[in-house]
C-alpha cells in the first residue's frame, strides 16, 4: 500500500488529505503545527495526523521519511524550502504554494534525483495552466490568452465584500507584487490591482477584474502573442485596496512609532484584516475561473478555446470551493504521479499536463466526480 502524507492541514490541505484518505489503496497522513487544524479533519476517515513543525527543512525531511508520495499545501514563503527538501529526500511531489521563487530552478537536482514533481497545482495556477496548455497543443498559433478567477463569499458584508479563501498573507501578495503579462510578444510589468474592468458572469451577476502575476511559468513555457491573468472581486474592492497599499499599510519594512517601538505596517493590517476575511465555516461561497485562448488552428481557421468553471461550498464535506477547486486537482496529480501516468524526472509547471489529450480528459472526469464540472467549448472568431 502507497503511503502519502499532506504537508499542512489548512482549509486546502484538509480537502486534500480527505480526498486522498478515501482511498482504500493508500495510508494517509496529514501533518500540520496547529493541533486546532489537524482535529478538523473527519473523524471516520483512516487519516494519520502528525503534529510537526514543518518551518525549518530538518522538520519537513523527518516527517516525510517514511512515505511513499508528498503533497505541499504550505504557505508560499515556504514554499521553495519544502520542495528542495522533498527533491533531496528523492520523493515525489504534488504541489500548491503560491511560492514568489521560481520552483523550476529546482529542476536539474529533481532530474539529478530521479524526482517528479508537478507544482502549482492547485485553480490557478494549476487548472487555468492546464486548461492553456491544452489549447496552445491544439493551436498552430497562440495569439490571446486570458483567465479570470476569483474566490468570494455570497454575500456582499460591509466593508470589504471579501473573504479570503486561503492563506489571507498570500492575497496581499496578490495585492503587491507587480503584474507581468506579454503584450505584443514582449514580457511587460504593470502594478497590481490596475486596470480594473467590469464584468458580468452567471449567476452572480457583476464582477471586477483587475492585474495580478499569476502567469508565472507561463510566461516562458507558452509562445503567445498576449497573455494575462486577472483576479475576480466585487466592484469597488481594487480601489481599495489601493488606497490601503498606497498609504503603506502593506509594507514590509519596520517603521518606528512614538515611544519607539517598531512594526512592520503589513503586521498591524494582517491583524486588523483577517478577522473580517475570515470564512466562517459552511459560509456560502463561490469560485469562478473563466479561461480563453484564441489563435489559428492547423487549418488556419481562427478559433477560441474557452473552459468555464464555477464551483460552490460542499456542504456534506464541510470544505469551501476554493478547498475543492485547488486542493482536488493536487490530489489528483499526485494519484496519476504514483499510476506513473506522469513520470518524467523535473519540476514540471502544470501547463506541461495540458500537452496529454488523455491526461486532461482524465483529470476532468475525475474531477467531475466530486462535483467539480469544467464546462469547454471551441467557437468560431470572425
Amino acid at each position: 500500500m502507497k503511503k502519502a502524507i499532506v504537508l499542512g492541514c489548512g482549509l486546502v490541505g484538509r480537502a486534500i488529505a480527505e480526498d486522498l484518505a478515501a482511498d482504500a489503496a493508500l495510508d494517509v497522513a496529514v501533518a500540520d503545527v496547529s493541533e486546532a487544524n489537524l482535529t478538523r479533519t473527519r473523524g471516520d476517515l483512516r487519516l494519520h495526523r502528525m503534529q510537526v513543525d514543518l518551518s525549518t527543512a530538518e522538520g519537513v525531511a523527518r516527517a516525510i521519511a517514511p512515505f511513499d508520495i508528498v503533497l505541499g499545501a504550505m504557505p508560499s514563503a515556504l514554499g521553495l524550502m519544502v520542495l528542495r527538501t522533498v527533491i533531496e529526500a528523492r520523493k515525489p511531489y504534488a504541489d500548491i504554494s503560491f511560492m514568489a521563487d521560481d520552483a523550476t530552478q529546482l529542476s536539474a537536482l529533481a532530474r539529478e534525483r530521479g524526482v517528479t514533481a508537478v507544482v502549482d497545482c492547485g485553480v490557478a495556477p494549476g487548472l487555468a495552466n492546464v486548461f492553456i496548455g491544452r489549447a496552445a497543443a491544439q493551436l498552430a498559433h497562440v495569439t490571446d490568452a486570458v483567465y479570470y478567477v476569483g474566490g468570494l463569499p455570497r454575500a456582499r458584508t460591509w466593508p470589504y465584500e471579501y473573504k479570503a479563501p486561503f492563506a489571507p498573507l498570500d492575497v496581499l501578495e496578490e495585492y503587491t507584487r507587480p503584474a507581468r503579462f506579454i503584450e505584443n510578444g514582449q514580457i511587460v510589468t504593470r502594478p497590481a490591482l490596475s486596470e480594473p474592468e467590469l464584468m458580468d458572469f452567471d449567476p452572480v451577476g457583476t464582477l471586477e477584474a483587475f492585474n495580478t502575476d499569476g502567469l508565472r511559468s507561463l510566461l516562458t513555457t507558452i509562445k503567445a502573442d498576449n497573455m494575462k491573468e486577472k483576479t475576480l472581486r466585487y466592484p469597488g474592492h481594487a480601489a481599495m485596496m489601493r488606497v490601503l497599499r498606497e498609504t503603506g499599510y502593506f509594507g514590509k519594512e519596520e517603521i518606528t512609532l512614538k515611544g519607539g517601538a517598531k512594526v512592520r505596517p503589513i503586521d498591524v493590517t494582517s491583524r486588523l484584516l483577517f478577522p473580517l476575511w475570515e470564512l466562517k465555516a459552511g459560509e456560502p461561497e463561490f469560485t469562478l475561473l473563466h479561461v480563453r485562448v484564441a489563435g489559428c488552428d492547423g487549418a488556419g481557421a481562427a478559433v477560441r478555446h474557452v473552459y468555464h468553471l464555477f464551483d460552490q461550498n460542499d456542504a456534506a464535506t464541510g470544505h469551501s470551493s476554493m478547498a475543492r477547486t485547488t486542493g482536488y486537482p493536487c490530489a489528483l496529480v499526485a494519484r496519476m504521479i504514483f499510476e506513473g501516468r506522469i513520470k518524467e524526472p523535473g519540476v514540471h509547471p502544470p501547463e506541461v499536463l495540458g500537452r496529454d489529450e488523455g491526461l486532461v480528459r482524465d483529470l476532468l472526469r475525475r474531477l467531475e466526480t466530486r462535483g467539480v464540472r469544467v464546462e469547454s467549448r471551441v467557437e468560431a472568431v470572425a
